[in-house]
């Protein structure tokens, strides 16, 4: 099972965080990143916390021949795309996407898999939770919905949903 997370806090040239979340789905689909299935849309205060706006998470899982190095590469010229643009850590963002977690493989990187905060952010583990509840984190053992009490970082999630946008076939 290859897992991404997908997040936005700002407007991108696609409009706002939700849409752009959207848009990146198919600008996946574009580049020959196949969507298998999307979790439900979650809204989350920013990690750390701070005066910036809240984000919009999800998490989908994706089939590709890409190496999980060459799928990186995709993830940020998506990203990208829709006008991000790396700077301070934890800055708000038009578009995140983060390569959570690809067939169990363990290594330090680059990338470094399964990523490496994915035990301990809730805006992560609620949807990936949602979207699969059998998966276990390849280190740990555990199931998402197993670490997601767990996680410290006392964060507002709250699922707004829909799964998927009209139309989308993933």
């Amino acid at each position: 099972m290859i897992l991404i997370a997908l997040g936005a806090n700002l407007p991108s040239p696609a409009g706002p965080p939700l849409t752009t979340c959207r848009a990146a789905l198919t600008a996946l689909g574009e580049r020959g990143v196949s969507v298998v299935a999307v979790a439900p849309w979650y809204e989350t205060a920013p990690v750390p916390a701070s005066d910036q706006p809240n984000f919009i998470n999800g998490v989908a899982e994706l089939t590709t021949d890409l190496s999980p190095a060459a799928l990186l590469v995709v993830l940020h010229g998506v990203e990208r795309g829709f006008g991000r643009v790396r700077g301070a850590p934890n800055a708000a963002r038009t578009l995140d996407l983060d390569l959570l977690d690809y067939h169990g493989l363990i290594q330090a990187g680059p990338p470094a898999l399964p990523h490496p905060r994915l035990s301990t952010r809730a805006f992560v583990l609620a949807p990936l939770a949602d979207l699969a509840p059998g998966w276990r984190h390849p280190i740990i053992g555990a199931t998402a919905l197993e670490l997601l009490p767990k996680t410290v970082d006392n964060q507002i999630v709250k699922k707004i949903g829909p799964v998927h946008p009209p139309g989308f076939h993933g």
